[in-house]
């Protein structure tokens, strides 16, 4: 069996927001191909994590190397590695001035430096797979929650990241909407997109998952496969969460 490659290790990191310590000694690596699903209570420091690993929040100790280099340090692009490592936000974060076709053209062009017309080809590509593209002349404030987490779950792909962060993708749509982006992630998933995906949909996580990360009060309480984390959890903490998960659904 080939060894997959680390795209990220994270080792001993660190963040604090003023006196409250919301990640402690955090330490884990992503694999090229790897679904990684971040779980936990609220307040147990899952966004945090990954909004350090995109630098849209600066640590405050440890290292984050992506393919060995230490994007902590200063001289780092941040925009190039935003490139290369992705985000999709709860709330979505779309230019609401433009239209959907644009929400996927402007960073292409900006950022990659890519000619309008290429640009508009790749979006055209990915509001395809989303189920999109006919929407692409649409005024984003259009849409509905659903469909705008799907434009930008595009937007995201439109630069080809080679690791996609998810942080709480379905958690401001409503009920009905939610399978539709669960789908488009599984698909996402088979097709071998490196992801970390913050959810509480433990459903999804159960299925979809390499490894599963229950984060409690900023530390890694159990990491595993979703066999390990759902079936045989080791902590009490772990096995109280997903208790309360079981009994609330």
């Amino acid at each position: 069996m080939i060894a997959m490659a680390n795209i990220i290790q994270i080792h001993h990191l660190e963040k604090h927001f003023g006196q409250l310590e919301v990640l402690k000694n955090i330490e884990f690596h992503v694999e090229q191909g790897e679904v990684i699903t971040i779980i936990g209570s609220s307040g147990s420091g899952k966004s945090t994590l990954l909004r350090c690993i995109n630098l849209l929040e600066t640590p405050d100790g440890g290292e984050i190397l992506f393919h060995g280099q230490d994007i902590m340090k200063q001289g780092t692009d941040i925009n190039a590695h935003r490139t290369h490592v992705g985000m999709v936000f709860q709330n979505f974060n779309l230019f609401n001035n433009k239209n959907v076709l644009d929400n996927c053209i402007i960073g292409q062009m900006k950022v990659l430096k890519r000619s309008h017309q290429e640009a508009e080809a790749k979006a055209m590509y990915y509001l395809e797979k989303v189920g999109m593209k006919e929407f692409a002349k649409a005024g984003s404030v259009q849409l509905s929650g659903g469909q705008k987490q799907r434009v930008a779950i595009a937007r995201a792909l439109c630069m080809e990241p080679e690791v996609l962060l998810f942080d709480e993708p379905t958690s401001a749509l409503d009920p009905e909407m939610v399978g539709g982006i669960l789908d488009v992630m599984k698909q996402l998933a088979k097709e071998g997109l490196t992801m970390i995906v913050v959810t509480h949909e433990m459903a999804f996580a159960k299925e979809v998952s390499s490894r599963v990360i229950f984060m409690d009060q900023g530390v890694i309480a159990e990491e595993g496969t979703p066999e390990d984390i759902f079936e045989h959890p080791k902590q009490e903490r772990t096995k109280e969460f997903l208790h309360r998960y079981r009994t609330a659904g």
